[in-house]
């Protein structure tokens, strides 16, 4: 094909990515949003973008935090569970407890109802609390995934007689995926005496920024998403259930070159995100470790980023395999490289990726593309936990709900052993800690990071979900 022609091909497939990009958009924002593989919950709304005012007053971050006298997620909220806030904040803990379980018959796989009922349900009554940190604000979808694991491992132990008779409670809090607001989060939460563990944060940055509260505070946060590897090590008080993105690294270059036999990469990334940073160079120093070479990098926050020309610079430059290590803000662009790259050059990507977006506008153009995922719904079939959540929340869950169930576990498990904060971090720390979670044994390294090693999955057409296409786990290679 001439330079012209192909010029001409990548410039139409740039438009039609435009063009489905524009109709998910309206796809997701239409309401019509379902369950894709434990990938997307039902009945999300679309993200927002982070709130710029911060720092914020103690009143106004008092205003981000409820255990159920404030609504902090009103989209969708039903006329029920409106009357259940009200009902908590005047003491009525019993109405309460009928309009969440009337509002929960009404929406299902609703987190803050069910963290709300079973706060009501012990009232004022002993027990032991943690925070669940999510970005509300600036990505709904992924803290409702996230309190959705949380919510189901609160309900379970509660509904088992508690930790040891004392049942938990938990306390949301909404921090916009800002590393600022993270922060003054992570103050109002350390000096409130109650709070004896955090679920959190979301991003990498905005963990690392909270991190430091805790740290100096000695309260034990464990994240179950941040997978920069600056978080290890980064204090004795600070763990992840989701591995870090070395683990990811090592696999990805492990499946490049022993499984497609290709020596040569270009690595797409994000300049402005922690995430992206991390991955990038975790797989740089584990290919050229394993004896594989990245001939390029090209930067999705560079103004000028073009797909078209980047794919064909990549490919001028001898790149045999592209690498996606984009972040959430800028899976679009790395989806215009799916599209525009048209099969040529092998895929891989990161647990960005990992999303219902990729099967629906990536579509056949994705097919064959391998990702690294931290948790997959069918990886693990002697787990009953995708059944379960599934029973709860009328729909498969994603990878994010599953860890933090494992997060929130982890927790009650360090409870059990010793109520306080002091106690829960020497739980976690100890070399015989273990707990049976949504993804297998929860043990930690002495770095805080979880001991387990990710999934790598792979884009093939299916009738799982609307779109033709599926993410299938790959067995050892």
């Amino acid at each position: 094909m001439s330079q012209k022609n192909e010029t001409v091909v990548l410039v139409l497939s740039l438009l039609i990515t435009i063009g489905l990009a524009s109709a998910g958009i309206w796809w997701l924002t239409s309401g019509r949003g379902i369950n894709v593989g434990g990938l997307s919950p039902q009945n999300q709304t679309i993200s927002k973008s982070p709130t710029e005012n911060s720092p914020q007053s103690e009143q106004q971050i008092q205003q981000r935090l409820s255990g159920g006298k404030k609504l902090l997620i009103p989209e969708q909220a039903t006329t029920t569970k409106q009357a259940a806030i009200q009902a908590i904040a005047s003491g009525n803990y019993n109405a309460a407890i009928s309009d969440l379980q009337a509002s929960l018959k009404t929406n299902r796989n609703d987190p803050e109802a069910l963290i709300y009922l079973n706060n009501a349900r012990i009232g004022d009554r002993k027990s032991y609390t943690i925070a669940a940190a999510v970005p509300i604000g600036a990505d709904i979808n992924a803290a409702l995934e996230i309190l959705r694991g949380v919510a189901q491992a609160q309900n379970e132990i509660n509904q088992s007689g508690g930790i040891s008779g004392t049942p938990l409670k938990v306390l949301i809090a909404n921090d916009d995926n800002n590393p600022e607001i993270a922060s003054q989060i992570a103050s109002a939460l350390t000096n409130n005496s109650e709070i004896l563990g955090v679920i959190g944060h979301f991003s990498s940055d905005t963990t690392l920024a909270a991190s430091k509260i805790y740290q100096q505070n000695q309260l034990v946060a464990i994240s179950p998403t941040s997978t920069s590897v600056q978080l290890s090590g980064v204090g004795s008080n600070i763990f992840r259930t989701v591995p870090s993105d070395r683990f990811a690294a090592n696999a990805l270059s492990r499946y490049m070159l022993a499984k497609l036999q290709k020596q040569k990469v270009a690595v797409f990334f994000n300049s402005a995100s922690g995430y992206s940073k991390s991955l990038k160079s975790e797989f740089t120093t584990a290919l050229y470790g394993d004896g594989g070479q990245v001939v390029s990098e090209f930067d999705f926050a560079k103004g000028n980023f073009n797909a078209a020309e980047s794919v064909t610079n990549a490919i001028a430059q001898g790149a045999e395999v592209i690498m996606l290590a984009s972040n959430s803000a800028t899976l679009d662009q790395a989806l215009q490289v799916v599209q525009v790259n048209a099969k040529r050059l092998p895929l891989l990507a990161g647990d960005d990726a990992y999303t219902a977006k990729t099967l629906q506008i990536g579509g056949a153009a994705a097919a064959d593309m391998v990702l690294a995922v931290p948790w997959h719904i069918l990886a693990d079939p002697q787990s009953n936990f995708p059944q379960t959540s599934k029973q709860l929340w009328n729909g498969e869950v994603s990878w994010r709900t599953a860890l933090a169930y494992d997060a929130a576990t982890a927790l009650i498990v360090g409870l059990g052993r010793n109520p306080t904060r002091t106690g829960i971090q020497q739980a976690l720390s100890a070399s015989d800690f273990s707990a049976k979670g949504a993804s297998g044994q929860i043990r930690f390294l002495p770095s805080g990071d979880r001991n387990r090693a990710v999934q790598l999955v792979i884009v093939k057409p299916g009738n799982r979900t609307s779109y033709g296409y599926e993410f299938v786990p790959i067995s050892a290679f």
